[in-house]
Formats: structure tokens, C-alpha cells, sequence
């Protein structure tokens, strides 16, 4: 059996930044004057927020939806030049601290299954 504490970890670290992800809106106080970028972080960070907890729950068979979560983290950096004309520093610094957090997220839950995959 995998010794995956470290992954667990990392997977509910992921599922706090979904969360986060999908209030930022609300508490950076950017929801009303940029609605279509406040749905997109709410339905991305309710899906890395569900992801999160699947993976913590079972991090040996989930090794697979890091890439997802990858994928997810990059359209959170992205995504305030993508859905809007002028995003504002306050979505640009909450979506690009958090998408690069949960790339970085999915990068060591990744690096860690496969060095436990190897012993």
C-alpha cells in the first residue's frame, strides 16, 4: 500500500484554493463590475474544489486528474485577460497567485505519487 500522507495533504491544499477560487470574487470585490469573470472563477474553483476532495480521499487512484488540475490552475492565470477587457489588479493578483498555486499544487502531488510509485 502507498504511504500517500504528503499527497493527501497537498490534495486538500488544492481543494482550498478551489474554494477560495470560488469566493474570490466576492471577497476581492469584484463580482458586480465583472460578472462573466466571477462566474468563471466560481464554476473552476467548484470543480478544483470537487476534484480536491476526490483526490484526497483516494490520492493512489487519482494520480491521473493532476493534469486536470494543472489545466485548471493555468485557465485561473489566464482567465482575467481571456473573459474580460480589463480585468483589474485586484482579479489579476487573486487569479494569478491562486492558479499559480494550484499548478504548483498539482505539480507536487504529481512528483510525489511518482516517487512513491518507484519504491
Amino acid at each position: 500500500m502507498l504511504q500517500t500522507r504528503g499527497v493527501t495533504a497537498v490534495e486538500e491544499l488544492v481543494m482550498l484554493a478551489g474554494v477560495w477560487a470560488a469566493i474570490s470574487a466576492y471577497t476581492v470585490h469584484f463580482a458586480a463590475a465583472r460578472p462573466e469573470l466571477a462566474l468563471s472563477n466560481l464554476v473552476v474553483g467548484i470543480a478544483l474544489a470537487v476534484v480536491g476532495l476526490c483526490m484526497s480521499m483516494a490520492p493512489e487512484r487519482t494520480g491521473d486528474l493532476n493534469l486536470a488540475v494543472l489545466l485548471m490552475g493555468a485557465w485561473l492565470i489566464i482567465s482575467p485577460w481571456v473573459v474580460v477587457r480589463d480585468p483589474g489588479t485586484g482579479a489579476i493578483l487573486s487569479n494569478v497567485i491562486t492558479g499559480a498555486c494550484v499548478c504548483l499544487f498539482a505539480l507536487i502531488a504529481g512528483g510525489l505519487l511518482m516517487s512513491k510509485r518507484k519504491t
